[in-house]
């Protein structure tokens, strides 16, 4: 007889191969579907209509929070540094810390997080209609291949709208930083602007542009992923685009920190 420690102890351990075994088998299913996105949409028919559409979806209807963020951002970071630095004297960092903080890290991040919130989820909930309503089942019926039609023009533009992006909110961030450090800080303008041209420099963009390409990809294939797989009618659909956002999250979060640790570690 198995004691009753013992007991929780093996279910314990089940829960965690479960889990284990879910992760790897889900990892599994992501690499396959993209995969097909990628093939299938690198070979003909192409549907450029549909790339358009999904760049201005992505990247041009999301610049007003964009570039709200990014300046509202660069703004409290130079206050912040200067408040920081005030005891210690160091209030001449604030330019180069700005550029620096912005360029590499929170222009990118929060860029991607926000593009996340709203195309991810966005995604999930269209495809994710698409497949309870069997309209997916419908476009195959149609000889309409639906990774090529759907799934590849989303990633493509995610993946070339997001650097765009990023280099808008990295000029407006550091912009948010400049006028706050001048107009209530009491900065020369010219010596704020020649320290922070001396203290960037192009591979600090290169980066960037690396980290937003990358996020842009995790952004779409999530709620392409998560909406394809939906299941179960309308709480399927909620369930996926709330899946979608998380995953999205933590990807850009994770593959953030990887990024960073290969170029600076």
């Amino acid at each position: 007889m198995i004691s009753a420690p013992l007991k929780a102890l093996i279910y314990f351990f089940a829960a965690i191969g479960r889990s284990v075994i879910g992760l790897m088998a889900g990892i599994g299913r992501a690499a396959a579907f993209t995969g097909k996105i990628i093939v299938r949409g690198l070979t003909p028919p192409y549907y450029p209509a549909r790339f358009a559409e999904q760049i201005a979806h992505i990247g041009w209807f999301s610049l007003p929070v964009v570039g709200l963020t990014a300046i509202f951002t660069g703004a409290a970071l130079a206050q912040q540094i200067y408040t920081a630095g005030s005891r210690f004297s160091a209030q001449s960092t604030v330019p180069a810390v700005v550029v620096i903080g912005i360029v590499r890290e929170l222009g990118p991040v929060l860029v991607g997080l926000m593009v996340a919130g709203r195309v991810s989820s966005a995604m999930a909930a269209e495809i994710g209609t698409m497949r309870v309503t069997e309209q997916l089942d419908a476009l195959a019926t149609l000889r309409t291949d639906a990774y090529r039609y759907l799934m590849a023009p989303r990633l493509f533009a995610a993946v070339i709208a997001l650097p765009l992006m990023v280099v808008v909110a990295n000029a407006i961030g550091i912009f948010g930083g400049w006028l706050l450090a001048v107009q209530k800080l009491g900065f020369n303008s010219a010596n704020y602007l020649a320290v922070t041209r001396r203290f960037v420099s192009w591979d600090d963009f290169q980066m960037a542009l690396v980290k937003a390409a990358v996020f842009g990809f995790f952004i779409a294939l999530m709620g392409c992923y998560q909406g394809y797989r939906a299941g179960g009618g309308a709480a399927g659909v909620g369930n996926a685009t709330r899946t979608a956002v998380v995953s999205a999250f933590m990807l850009i979060l994770g593959s953030n920190f990887l990024i960073t640790a290969m170029v600076f570690g």
